[in-house]
């Protein structure tokens, strides 16, 4: 068996030879990118083996190809084009880049939902639970569980290694390739510090403030936001002042995304987010809105709802109504309002960093609609009044805002 196909064999990115081609449709020209790269993987991986192929490589590139809204890709495409960038060899990478942010979001999502004994992922059973189901019968119980966990955990690394043979095998325009690759090792690297400090405070019972935030940076605002904005920057050639006001947004919006996620996982519809809601609650996951919950109920002395949490966050077993004595607490501590307060005014910040540096508009328009809509639509809350005793935790510093790449 040959090596992968390279960007020199002619793949589609290169049927967008012009930029405008992809401004008019981002996500089907790294569809189409991304199509491509996954069908020559799996018939790679039917030449190694038709078993590994069928269960783990094909599911790998299902997995992918029906993914989200693409969310990165495009805000790598629109950060590039907002510096001025778009000529054929920048916009051949950056749709490879965008396939490549694909692939190593699908290794997060497949281990997240193993970490996390998640069932089900975009309103189907999660790789681990699909895989357990098809062996129902030939390795039913334990067996079978333990099957599609590790099937799952392949299927990651998998996505993984694909994701760095397209970054490896991409030729981005001269001067910019040493960056993009930092900026690559910098994002893998984050990623699993990000996944870390959630497990970690699960199995721990860690809910400090500051040790959510931390891990929402990495997780969110790194890895989901800054990174693709950076790249896009990097293979653009953008100066460094540009740069860094961009990943100041970055980091803004991509806290505000995850504070908003974690709002979506307690109090959103499961119709909508395609998981069962309070997954966060029952894993014990650390995060900036169970972290203020505490804060806020033990500045007040508030033993029933510290009782509340305490007994609830972190069972895997707790019922809907332990769920619902959960949200109430969220809700009358008043860590729901000021984290969704807190959020919106991270979104207001982080497009105000993009006022900083003249933008191409053909690029910068776009890109301020993708950061609104990545950190969702702004809540409809009031201001808090400066009393709050969890409230400083929840700034974003200038050290982190800016950045050290």
């Amino acid at each position: 068996m040959g090596p992968p196909a390279r960007q020199d064999q002619r793949g589609p990115e290169h049927a967008f030879a012009h930029p405008c081609a992809v401004d008019a449709d981002v996500t089907g020209a790294v569809r189409a990118v991304l199509a491509d790269l996954l069908a020559r993987r799996v018939a790679a991986a039917e030449a190694v083996d038709p078993l590994f192929a069928r269960d783990l490589a094909a599911r790998v590139a299902r997995f992918t190809h029906d993914g989200g809204k693409l969310a990165r890709p495009q805000l790598m495409w629109w950060a590039l084009r907002a510096c001025g960038g778009g000529e054929h060899p920048q916009t051949a990478a950056a749709l490879r880049l965008g396939a490549a942010l694909e692939l190593i979001q699908t290794c997060a999502l497949v281990h997240d939902d193993v970490m996390d004994a998640a069932p089900v992922r975009r309103g189907r059973p999660a790789l681990h639970a699909d895989v357990t189901a098809q062996y129902a019968d030939a390795a039913p119980g334990v067996r079978g569980v333990r099957l599609g966990e590790a099937t799952a955990i392949l299927a990651g690394d998998l996505a993984l290694a694909w994701a760095d043979d397209v970054v490896a095998e991409t030729e981005p325009a001269p001067g910019t390739a040493r960056r993009v690759r930092e900026l690559w090792s910098g994002l893998r690297m984050e990623m699993v510090a990000g996944q870390y400090l959630d497990v970690h405070g699960e199995a721990t019972s860690a809910r400090a403030l500051a040790r959510a935030v931390r891990a929402a940076c990495l997780k969110s605002a790194l890895y989901s936001v800054e990174r693709p904005l950076a790249l896009g920057a990097a293979l653009a050639g953008a100066d460094a002042v540009t740069t860094r006001a961009l990943c100041s947004a970055g980091r803004c919006v991509g806290l505000a995304f995850q504070l908003r996620d974690d709002l979506l996982d307690a109090f959103g519809d499961p119709r909508a987010t395609g998981k069962p809601a309070g997954g966060d609650i029952r894993s014990g996951k650390p995060t900036c809105l169970a972290a203020v919950a505490q804060a806020r109920a033990e500045a007040a002395g508030d033993r029933r709802a510290l009782g509340v949490l305490r007994s609830t966050l972190g069972r895997s077993d707790a019922s809907d109504a332990e769920l619902a004595a959960v949200r109430e607490v969220f809700t009358a501590t008043g860590a729901r309002d000021a984290v969704e307060a807190r959020a919106a005014r991270l979104v207001s910040r982080g497009l105000g960093h993009l006022d900083a540096v003249p933008l191409d508009p053909r690029g910068a328009v776009p890109l301020r609609a993708c950061l609104s809509r990545a950190a969702g639509p702004p809540p409809a809350v009031p201001d808090d009044d400066g009393s709050d005793p969890a409230r400083a935790a929840l700034h974003v510093t200038a050290s982190d805002e800016g950045t050290h790449r």
